[in-house]
């Protein structure tokens, strides 16, 4: 209901529970809006209220351009909305216009869908500890996943599995303070309060027996939506009931068929059917190929069937045998073809960067004469238009709805193989569903990556390869982990296994700590069977990202090799970093070129993969190797200006690297890449950067100089790197040697300093001139006044230790507030005092990246 910002909402469409004069009232009332407003040609966004109760309507807001909702509403009725309206800027009108999908009818014929759309978005609460949970008009979502089906529960359920967060439909949920008080009190409290899982605490409220009248009130549901949630628990519990009375799941679901309940057709997956009746999933897919249960797929066509589909733009759907055979519109080619598996809702870890990877390599395998089929959930990418590849199929991305279609696509032509390198960890964790189903994976085998992932044969491949690695151990429970942190001795990093963006990673300075991390008995659960992992800390080193492609000749192209500015510690995500590497040494590099040539060979890479180095004291560490695409390629592509996702994709399917002629050249260019943050949206979240990932998104900033290219990149980011004013520098005692040279070159640019005492006093017996500031915790005026009158244009803050990291929160959530520019590490630090360097000595120069290549 209203109060939830419209990216933070549940959407679906068409607008089940609104009457045909509501619905028209909107659109006489959106195009009168146009009108009034001047919208002469391209697409707007008009946000209506309406209340229920009496049909009072009011306008929200109107936005004279395409919107969030637009690449929503293109993927949910096939009308490309941005492309229609581009069109229409260069003076076409909409007559003029052939509809894509149906190619007999124009662009004016609204859409009309005869299916049921669900968005649910995508939330990273989990990665900003602190963090308050509840929606408000802020937006505060990373991504979504939207799923379509026949009915809204087919639609509901299948969006919710979409969005890769552990669940398979409306699973049960733990309510915050049931059995130990007045648990109606409890349920209340929970169903009032808006969270991202706030229709799951609905379905749970239903399952302890409260009334959809009672949830409709405290939710601002509407009733009919609170009606079919309830439809869903009852088929659940009717199931439950059946299978217990019965023995059997088979004789239980058979009874519910004779009951006119169709599971499949409800939305129902394997898994959650598996979870309510306590038997493995392989049970259910069994059943449903003992009675040949299988999904019919459907084209989106925008005009409700009224014309023929000639794109294939497809959905799955269960369809109840009325008076007939079911029909199925996918009509599969007898071409030589390849699917690629996308990365699903976007998220802190895996965004764009991976569906840049999808569409290149779709693009790629195209011009080489392959039919190529995208399977992806995430209707803001690139990957899930209808244009991007021959076919497209909109479902989720779990083994049940990947096998299914590529059971049919088998079913004629020739299937060369499965890309699952392309879309992140998603795809990776069905290649050994996939593996074991007899299903050709195109590229790095499922055996080697997990040969990367698992502790224990990745560490004997090293010492063979006679690489070096962190000290590191895996522990199973808390006993042992205490036991081998003893061991390596502290600071360790403490990280689940399996996960992307840092999931879970924690550095930990002591026992104390890793007893308190790990008693939640969160990082096991993240790890589900799997170790959690621990590795010994490298202090004050330098982390590499390589990214490099090899074919099955045993060739190896490096394409890049970038420093990260930050040290080793932060997450690569959150990381600046440069290339090529602004301060390696020539010798670094050629053994780090080796050592990625030795890891490539060894594990058999067909394809693209990433290694994550750390020198410390002119000695290279493998931290990690990924043998798939990083969310580094798109950056390293634009950077030398090769298309290497593409290049790999034509690698995967068999091409020789000697095909692409590649070669590795200085063109005279520095490109720095710089992350992103969220922070303004989470109040009360603590700024400093660790091993966790929690960058959104990325810019790049690319020059003939690092100081400038950095400078274009700190821009990108929306910080404004002062050229006068006060630095105010904090740093810790281990670090403060590294300031001096910082300070003398910031005065000597024009720029005053400004230190608590212990910096203050050490600067100035090193001759430095230095204005002193109060610590918050010493009374005021304190440096928390000082930034917040405008007095501060850039922070230098680095801490050690608990007391001293919470101590100087006030001063990074002001500067955050502020709008000050701030860095929290010494690399930071040195970076920004060269861009500043190089800002003081010219203005920036803008060009075109094509002239960089």
């Amino acid at each position: 209901p209203m109060g939830v910002h419209t990216g933070d909402s549940i959407t679906i469409a068409p607008a089940l529970t609104l009457t045909d004069k509501e619905y028209q009232r909107m659109r006489t009332a959106s195009i009168a809006v146009l009108r009034e407003i001047g919208v002469e040609t391209g697409g707007s966004n008009v946000q209506f209220a309406l209340n229920p109760a009496d049909g009072r309507m009011v306008i929200i807001e109107m936005n004279p351009r395409v919107s969030r909702s637009s690449a929503l509403a293109s993927k949910a009725t096939g009308f490309p909305i941005a492309k229609i309206a581009a069109k229409l800027a260069v003076g076409y009108t909409l007559d003029e216009l052939t509809n894509d999908i149906t190619r007999v009818t124009p662009a004016s014929f609204e859409p009309t869908i005869d299916y049921v759309v669900t968005k649910i978005p995508r939330f990273a609460f989990e990665k900003f500890p602190g963090a308050e949970s509840t929606l408000t008009t802020s937006m505060r979502s990373v991504g979504e996943a939207m799923a379509i089906g026949r009915t809204f529960a087919e639609s509901l359920q299948k969006a919710l599995r979409s969005l890769e967060t552990g669940i398979a439909g409306l699973d049960e949920i733990d309510i915050p303070g049931l059995g130990v008080g007045d648990d109606s009190s409890a349920i209340r409290a929970a169903l009032g309060r808006p969270t991202p899982d706030r229709i799951r605490v609905a379905a749970q409220a239903l399952r302890l027996g409260f009334s959809r009248e009672e949830i409709s009130r405290i939710t601002g549901y509407d009733p009919w939506f609170v009606e079919q949630f309830s439809e869903i628990v009852a088929t659940e519990n009717r199931l439950i009931q059946l299978a217990q009375e019965t023995g059997s799941v088979e004789q239980a679901w058979l009874a519910l068929a004779k009951q006119g309940i169709s599971l499949k057709a409800m939305g129902f997956s394997d898994a959650r059917i598996a979870a309510l009746c306590k038997c493995d999933q392989s049970e259910i897919l069994a059943l449903r190929d003992k009675y040949a249960i299988h999904p019919v797929y459907k084209r989106i066509d925008t005009c409700a069937a009224e014309f023929a589909a000639l794109t294939s733009y497809m959905y799955s759907t269960y369809e109840n045998l009325v008076g007939g055979e079911v029909e199925c519109e996918a009509r599969p080619s007898d071409r030589r073809k390849v699917i690629i598996l996308g990365g699903g809702p976007n998220r802190i870890g895996q965004g764009i960067e991976f569906d840049y990877c999808c569409c290149h390599a779709a693009f790629a395998l195209a011009e080489q004469g392959f039919e190529t089929i995208m399977v992806n959930c995430n209707p803001e990418t690139v990957s899930t238009d209808y244009d991007t590849s021959d076919r497209l199929y909109f479902e989720p991305l779990t083994e049940e709805d990947v096998l299914e279609i590529i059971r049919l696509e088998q079913s004629t032509g020739t299937l060369a193989g499965v890309i699952v390198q392309f879309g992140g960890q998603t795809p990776l964790k069905l290649a050994k569903a996939l593996d074991e189903a007899h299903v050709p994976i195109l590229g790095t085998s499922p055996d080697a990556i997990d040969l990367a992932e698992d502790r224990k044969r990745f560490q004997q491949l090293l010492t063979k390869l006679g690489l070096k690695q962190p000290h590191n151990a895996t522990a199973l429970d808390l006993d042992s982990a205490i036991e081998e942190a003893r061991k390596l001795g502290y600071p360790i990093i403490l990280r689940p296994s399996y996960v992307l963006g840092g999931r879970g990673m924690i550095i930990v300075p002591d026992e104390t700590t890793l007893i308190a991390a790990l008693q939640s008995g969160e990082l096991f659960r993240i790890s589900g069977d799997n170790p959690v992992l621990l590795d010994g800390f490298l202090r004050h080193a330098v982390e590499v990202d390589v990214d490099a492609i090899a074919d099955h000749t045993g060739a190896v192209f490096i394409t890049g090799i970038m420093e990260h500015i930050e040290e080793a510690g932060v997450h690569s995500g959150d990381s600046a970093c440069s290339l090529p590497p602004h301060s390696l040494s020539r010798k670094s590099i050629a053994e780090i070129e080796r050592q990625t040539i030795a890891l490539a060979r060894a594990l058999k890479v067909r394809g693209l993969m990433n290694v994550q180095y750390a020198i410390q004291d002119d000695e290279i560490f493998v931290i990690e190797v990924n043998p798939r695409a990083s969310r580094t390629v798109p950056f390293v592509a634009k950077a030398i200006g090769l298309p290497i996702a593409g290049i790999a994709a034509r690698v995967m399917a068999g091409e020789p690297l000697s095909a692409f002629d590649l070669t590795t050249s200085n063109k005279g260019h520095i490109a720095v890449k710089e992350a992103v943050l969220p922070f303004a949206r989470f109040p009360g979240v603590d700024t400093i950067l660790g091993p966790e990932m929690r960058s959104t998104g990325e810019v790049m900033g690319i020059d003939t100089d690092f100081g400038r290219a950095f400078a274009k990149s700190q821009i990108g980011s929306g910080a404004i790197l002062p050229l006068k004013g006060k630095v105010f520098v904090s740093v810790k005692d281990a670090e403060k040697e590294f300031v001096i040279g910082h300070a003398r070159h910031l005065i000597k640019m024009g720029l005053e300093i400004i230190a608590t005492r212990g910096t203050a006093r050490f600067l100035e017996e090193a001759g430095i001139s230095v204005q002193t500031v109060n610590k918050v915790l010493e009374g005021r005026p304190h440096i928390v006044d000082a930034m917040k009158n405008g007095e501060i244009a850039l922070v230098f803050n680095t801490t050690d230790g608990a007391q001293a990291l919470s101590d100087s929160a006030s001063i990074r959530r002001t500067a955050l507030q502020m709008k000050i520019p701030y860095y929290t590490t010494m690399a930071g630090a040195t970076a920004v005092v060269l861009a500043i360097a190089s800002l003081k000595s010219g203005s920036l120069e803008v060009a075109p990246l094509q002239s960089y290549s």
